[in-house]
């Protein structure tokens, strides 16, 4: 759909890019902050506009578009999706409806922009795929948001990959944990329940996690060895709305029917070894993501807790003087930072989302793929299914498919694919 320009807008000014969000609770709110934001950043080709916004609830999703800075409310995702002002879907439901929405939303020829992760199992990823496949054959993008590819150090980090800063890749460990599943009575919030969410920790955590390694080595994972757990196995039923990762709970109690916890190992296409752990039973941690990669010649280290900084190693200095080196990813020449602020002046959490409009808008108005793209978001998918199958099996190791020629994410690079076959 090609975007408009508003008979107000200044002359010279970029043409608008109509948004419509379908969801508006936690990460409805974080997409909110990116599209209000990125383009008093970023000089960007086209403005975003923040048409309207969409939830069931017609006066809750009104006080959202108030506070969130939508300019109009709807209660049917069908009739914002129908909005001529609308030319871009952004999709922030829970995983059992990305699916319906997303592909409806292509095939009424907008841009989309759907949350991770991408689907609730590979049959809907991989339609959701094909129709992105389709309707980039007809000038529309399609795009899968894995936001923490978009805080500066850790794209700083896959540039050091690229240039072979670190030789060749031999172990990646990973882990993502929180805690706030802890007490057993919290409430049985849709996050828990598969026929909402797909999975429990594994998808929501792990699917980061599998695509930040995927992302900086280039490489697809190959096949995983897993095992998962249910810590609590009912909790109190859910008496109103949830908000966030909060809410209050009855008397009555419900089954968990998602895993609280999920650990693998898993062997890149190079033969490179990977450990992964994701968890909201890690007492103590809110959210804390840490990644390491070592390789011949070097090693580099990232905490989302420290997210400004990257540890980086170059084994080929001098063993006397050589050792891990903190390095402060706030300079001009570092990924996103030339809009921001003088070197030192860090950023946070909802800056990548800012970043992440960023690079959608550039894609939409240059009629570039966008990255990560759907296909990504099916490669993710089908590890997550891999490590369920293991998990089922008693860690019984089980290979991903790998993606075909049409389904290729672009993060993955042809030399891994060569690896693979």
């Amino acid at each position: 759909m090609t975007p408009t320009q508003a008979p107000e807008a200044a002359a010279g000014a970029p043409p608008t890019l109509g948004v419509g969000m379908v969801g508006y609770a936690f990460m409805g709110a974080a997409h909110s902050q990116g599209w209000r934001t990125a383009g008093h950043v970023f000089d960007l080709p086209l403005r975003p506009r923040m048409a309207a916004v969409c939830g069931r609830d017609g006066t809750a999703v009104r006080d959202a578009a108030a506070r969130l800075g939508w300019e109009a409310a709807e209660t049917d995702w069908r009739a914002l999706i129908a909005r001529d002002d609308v030319q871009l879907v952004d999709v922030c439901t829970p995983g059992a409806s990305h699916a319906e929405i997303a592909i409806a939303a292509l095939e009424a020829g907008k841009h989309v922009l759907c949350e991770k992760p991408l689907a609730n199992s590979v049959a809907e990823a991989e339609e959701m795929t094909r129709a992105a496949r389709a309707a980039r054959a007809r000038g529309q993008v399609a795009m899968v948001g894995f936001n923490y590819r978009r805080v500066p150090a850790v794209a700083y980090a896959r540039t050091l990959v690229e240039q072979g800063r670190l030789g060749t890749l031999r172990h990646v460990r990973v882990t993502y944990l929180q805690d706030w599943l802890v007490d057993p009575a919290f409430p049985l919030t849709w996050r828990l329940r598969r026929e909402d969410a797909g999975s429990g920790a594994l998808g929501d955590l792990g699917a980061h996690i599998v695509d930040l390694v995927q992302y900086l080595t280039g490489e697809p994972i190959a096949g995983v060895s897993a095992l998962s757990e249910t810590f609590v196995r009912e909790r109190p039923v859910l008496s109103g709305a949830s908000a966030g990762l909060s809410g209050a709970g009855g008397d009555a109690l419900g089954p968990v029917t998602v895993d609280d916890a999920a650990v693998f190992t898993g062997r890149l296409a190079s033969g490179a070894l990977a450990s992964f752990e994701a968890t909201r039973y890690a007492a103590g941690r809110k959210n804390a993501l840490t990644l390491e990669i070592n390789g011949s010649a070097g090693s580099l280290a990232f905490d989302l807790e420290r997210l400004n900084e990257l540890s980086f190693h170059d084994h080929t200095e001098q063993a006397a003087t050589a050792g891990f080196r903190r390095v402060l990813v706030t300079e001009p020449e570092h990924p996103y930072l030339a809009a921001w602020w003088p070197p030192g002046h860090v950023l946070g959490y909802e800056h990548t989302f800012v970043h992440q409009v960023r690079d959608l808008v550039e894609a939409v108005a240059g009629g570039a793929d966008p990255v990560p793209s759907f296909a990504d978001g099916l490669q993710v998918q089908r590890v997550l299914a891999a490590v369920e199958e293991s998990a089922a099996n008693n860690a019984l190791y089980t290979l991903v498919p790998p993606p075909s020629p049409a389904e290729m994410p672009a993060s993955v690079t042809a030399a891994t694919t060569a690896a693979q076959t």
